[in-house]
């Protein structure tokens, strides 16, 4: 039987640093004959020579390199997986999964993570994007521990889910100076706008039923992966639409879209975020906390709307 053990790695790793047997030997507390022995027995079970002992000093063989080498991912392996069960045992998250909602740029994460990180908590961050009623499926599917710009009245609110408003969503109809609506007289009709083609970010959810901002029925649509790629869209002229008045305030400022007045304005949109509220470790809850208290969304959304 293959007796592979951190501790055989330990020892090989030891003895390639210290160049000696009777060297590792001491930084492993064990006599000299132990380590010699270990070796024979790993060389034994493997079935290989790790060691060349022809010369003075036992070299690495081809095979003992290639052990060392992946045997050191093991150990680093083993050390990480130790150090997250203990941070497990005290209630840190061995990794968070938070969903961000394609509306809000991650230049407004970048920060936040920079403020975990002083923490030093081990716990590992992972992000996803999600559109529209996905954040609220990657939630209730357990695909993700938090979203951040949830849109409020999409979500179900069980019992097991908790939420805080971090705003609302303002937007504007915008289109190109070039293109065909930009020079339509104001405020348009839906009837008029219906025969342009719509810029679109489709709903990420794969099981809920799909949801849609400003989409008129039977309006063509040019499906974009993104809310940035939305605005590039309205910018190059391909495509009408609504956009976050965050977003568009740049573009609209300086030219490369126009704002135009509808008939049927669209309210704000109230935005959250949201978690499992349920075994709430460390991790999740130093978010939910920084979040309560950070007003950089807030401020955000409500840029270009004075």
């Amino acid at each position: 039987m293959l007796r592979l053990s951190i501790e055989a790695l330990e020892i090989l790793d030891a003895i390639a640093r210290r160049g000696s047997f009777a060297a590792a030997a001491a930084e492993v507390h064990r006599v000299p004959s132990a380590v010699t022995y270990m070796v024979r027995k790993l060389e034994d079970d493997l079935g290989v020579e790790i060691f060349d002992r022809s010369g003075h000093r036992a070299q690495l063989t081809p095979a003992g390199l290639e052990l060392l080498t992946e045997g050191r991912h093991l150990l680093l392996a083993a050390g990480e997986l130790e150090c997250r069960i203990k941070r497990v045992a005290t209630g840190w998250e061995t990794e968070l999964v938070i969903a961000v909602d394609t509306v809000l740029p991650f230049d407004l994460i970048w920060p936040m993570i920079a403020q975990f990180d002083t923490l030093q908590s081990g716990t590992r961050l992972r992000f996803i994007e999600e559109s529209l009623g996905g954040s609220w499926e990657a939630l209730q599917e357990r695909r993700a521990d938090l979203v951040i710009g949830a849109i409020s009245h999409l979500g179900n609110h069980s019992a097991t889910q908790s939420s805080h408003v971090l705003g609302e969503l303002n937007s504007v109809f915008a289109v190109a100076p070039s293109h065909p609506l930009a020079g339509v007289s104001e405020p348009l009709a839906a009837s008029m706008i219906q025969q342009y083609r719509a810029i679109v970010v489709p709903d990420s959810s794969h099981h809920l039923l799909p949801y849609t901002i400003g989409l008129l029925s039977g309006q063509q649509t040019l499906r974009v992966p993104s809310m940035q790629h939305k605005v590039n869209a309205h910018i190059a002229g391909l495509g009408c639409g609504y956009l976050p008045v965050a977003l568009a305030a740049a573009p609209l400022a300086d030219g490369r879209l126009v704002a135009k007045a509808v008939a049927e304005v669209s309210p704000p949109i109230r935005m959250c975020f949201a978690w499992q509220n349920n075994n709430v470790g460390h991790a999740l809850k130093w978010w939910l906390d920084f979040l309560m208290q950070d007003t950089s969304i807030k401020q955000w959304l409500a840029r270009g709307l004075n």
